[in-house]
């Protein structure tokens, strides 16, 4: 896959997830820098989305162990970021402070987070898949972001 197609995998698997608990979402202008809305139909709040897409981990720096990652503009006006691993299947959503807060890298323009995924390795806290388990997205996730009660 290239990265065009890549990107659109990792918004239809945000917007699956999503739809699971009954977010509906609507596409943005591509120009916008945001690739949807998310609301749900009971709540007051709408939120704009931003997508960052992995088709699977990659070394970290090149040569490192497997980890995901994605850097967000500063000047992207995204209230929530998610990110994807296609290849796992897996997504999380950050509402755009808490990305900026748990990115470890923050040059001026932009902010890195990224994170390990080997189950065993023992990286820094706030650097490996387990310490991000609280973003992924669950009944918890939307109750915390959209404030909706999540019917089982």
């Amino acid at each position: 896959m290239n990265t065009q197609e890549i990107h659109a995998e990792g918004v239809l698997l945000i917007q699956r997830q999503l739809l699971k608990y009954d977010i509906k979402s609507e596409p943005m202008e591509a120009h916008a820098g945001i690739d949807f809305r998310a609301y749900a139909p009971n709540a007051r709040k709408v939120f704009t989305v931003v997508v960052r897409a992995s088709l699977r981990p990659t070394p970290a720096g090149g040569k490192g162990r497997p980890s995901l990652g994605c850097w967000l503009h500063q000047t992207s006006r995204a209230e929530l970021v998610g990110l994807t691993n296609l290849e796992g299947d897996q997504a999380w959503l950050f509402l755009r402070e808490e990305f900026e807060a748990k990115a470890q890298q923050k040059p001026k323009d932009r902010f890195h987070l990224y994170f390990y995924v080997e189950p065993e390795y023992r990286s820094r806290p706030g650097t490996h898949q387990r310490d991000f388990e609280r973003f992924v997205i669950n009944e918890h996730r939307i109750q915390k972001l959209f404030g909706i009660p999540i019917q089982t």
